[in-house]
């Protein structure tokens, strides 16, 4: 898994930089595409300090790339919002990623879904004790 996770983190890093990105600003970008974010709530998702969040913030702004904006709710709060052009360059960052697709590919329907599965069952366990059961041994563990 180790090693799945630095191929991801590489290919991720280098899609970035060829889009003049830090790792965490793409990182950001991609929690802007289900919509507005207040900071804090991307400093906890990030697991970081809000006020690193402020100065990547600040970058993606310069560029055109979000907005803030106040909360409708609490106009204290402020929310940062994707521009067209943010949206574009994160959806770029995507599609130029292949390392999750190509591999999957080979995955038919039920075998990525049994992946997916599995994988919510480590990372669930991870939080707390589980209550049981065993994963299954018929899938290879490459």
């Amino acid at each position: 898994m180790a090693r799945m996770v630095a191929l991801f983190h590489k290919e991720y890093e280098e899609a970035a930089a060829a889009r003049s990105l830090t790792g965490a600003q793409a990182k950001v970008l991609g929690l802007l595409r289900l919509g507005p974010l207040p900071m804090r709530q991307i400093a906890q998702t990030l697991s970081c300090e809000p006020s690193n969040i402020t100065g990547i913030v600040d970058r993606l702004e310069v560029r055109g790339l979000v907005e803030r904006q106040a909360d409708p709710g609490d106009r204290r709060i402020k929310r940062v919002v994707a521009t067209e052009a943010g949206r574009a360059a994160s959806s770029e960052l995507r599609a130029s990623l292949h390392f999750a697709r190509e591999p999957l590919a080979a995955l038919g329907q039920e075998e990525r879904a049994d992946l997916r599965d599995l994988l919510r069952r480590v990372v669930d366990g991870a939080a707390g004790p589980t209550t049981g059961g065993s994963a299954r041994s018929s899938h290879p563990s490459g």
